[in-house]
């Protein structure tokens, strides 16, 4: 089976090709410049719901462009947000991981480079800045996450293959997005403990909140990339096209639920 985002690459060079723009853009949060990718389909519309894409561990690689691209074919203006700043990418672990801590080591941090790319996001003309979702992968899963915990203006969030431990958990009332959260029922990074204990802390938070395990399925399930990292890595990751997807589908029928 071809990767879900090889056929809709494919489907986009047989026609729509034409409509879709991308393009490199800077930003900043405090004195970190920071360089995203936006794609938009000129096709579908004057004003488009917008998505925020949070990238993998590895940083703002193709991988994330990929996924803001197939969004913009659904008919979204989707911005694939630099959380490292200068748009740092690797797929060598160790840097990736001291990518990832340094933004991590301070939620501040985190959360102003979020912040920026959604204001970012808002202040595009073809935005309808009333319907803005995010989604994330690995890392960018947990950090998609940690945003609804904390109140931020979003009508949802999709995490694939994301990490959901936190120090900081919900509080009553204050998560705002409806939060999808899509996960290998392999992933050894993801124990049934914390999958427990997030469950329980939606529903304590009164959020609008579903968890789905695909059974046998492993840690970077929806990138056509991780074998081939894993192993060269030594990381218990691989690809998985069903799940892949099944997940790609069960968030463009939530966007569809808010959105259409």
């Amino acid at each position: 089976m071809k990767p879900i985002w090889l056929v809709l690459s494919l489907l986009i060079a047989s026609g729509a090709q034409a409509a879709l723009r991308e393009q490199t853009v800077e930003y900043s949060a405090g004195d970190t410049r920071l360089r995203g990718y936006l794609a938009w389909d000129d096709a579908k519309g004057l004003k488009q719901p917008g998505v925020l894409v949070v990238h993998e561990w590895w940083g703002l690689n193709d991988y994330a462009r990929q996924r803001a691209k197939m969004l913009a074919e659904l008919g979204y203006t989707a911005l694939a947000v630099d959380m490292y700043g200068d748009g740092k990418s690797s797929e060598h672990a160790a840097e990736a991981s001291a990518f990832m801590k340094s933004v991590l080591e301070r939620a501040d941090i985190a959360k102003q480079r979020f912040l920026a790319a959604l204001q970012f996001l808002r202040e595009q003309p073809n935005v309808d800045v009333g319907k803005i979702a995010a989604i994330g992968y690995c890392f960018g899963g947990s950090t998609v996450l940690n945003m609804a915990r904390q109140g931020v203006e979003l009508a949802a969030v999709v995490s694939f293959h994301g990490n959901l431990v936190t120090d900081t958990p919900a509080k009553p009332g204050s998560v705002k997005a409806k939060v999808l959260v899509l996960n290998g029922a392999a992933d050894g990074f993801v124990t049934p403990q914390s999958i427990a204990d997030f469950e329980k802390e939606m529903a304590l938070a009164k959020a609008d909140y579903r968890v789905v395990n695909y059974p046998g399925v492993k840690h970077g399930f929806t990138n056509p990339d991780a074998d081939r990292l894993g192993k060269a890595n030594q990381l218990d990751v691989a690809y998985d096209a069903e799940a892949d997807r099944l997940s790609w589908t069960a968030m463009q029928e939530l966007f569809d639920s808010l959105f259409k």
